[in-house]
């Protein structure tokens, strides 16, 4: 008796996200206005795309580490209610993410620009770099 496997679903096979409506955040911020938030207590979560090996290196605390990859099929564990910045290295794999999760309704996702690279290199110089 053969089983049949079914294949993972891509960024772009995921079903839509089911999101309430929510004051639309930027779509893209630099890392000194996402420094700015963070200072003024704005409320956000931070979702980061990297790979484990990537955050072992430096990485935000309280993040939400999903691999790129893996987001459509962990939409369930994004949280609700708050801006939501996406992070990867260098913004690239973030900014892909912040398109696919607002073209599933998620438009409080907000990629940050020049990703954890540019936050060591500007905002916080203690950070490891890679």
């Amino acid at each position: 008796m053969s089983q049949e496997i079914q294949p993972q679903k891509t960024l772009a096979q995921a079903t839509p996200a089911q999101e309430t409506p929510l004051q639309e955040n930027p779509m893209e911020i630099d890392v000194l206005e996402f420094s700015a938030w963070r200072e003024d207590g704005r409320p956000h979560a931070i979702l980061d795309v990297r790979e484990p090996w990537e955050r072992e290196i430096c990485a935000f605390s309280g993040s939400l580490d999903i691999p790129m990859a893996e987001v459509p099929q962990r939409l369930a564990e994004l949280p609700e209610g708050e801006a939501l910045v996406v992070i990867c290295h260098h913004g690239m794999r973030s900014r892909q993410v912040t398109q696919w999760l607002r073209a599933q309704g998620v438009q409080r996702a907000t990629n940050l620009s020049g990703g954890i690279d540019a936050w060591a290199r500007i905002v916080d110089r203690s950070m490891d770099l890679y």
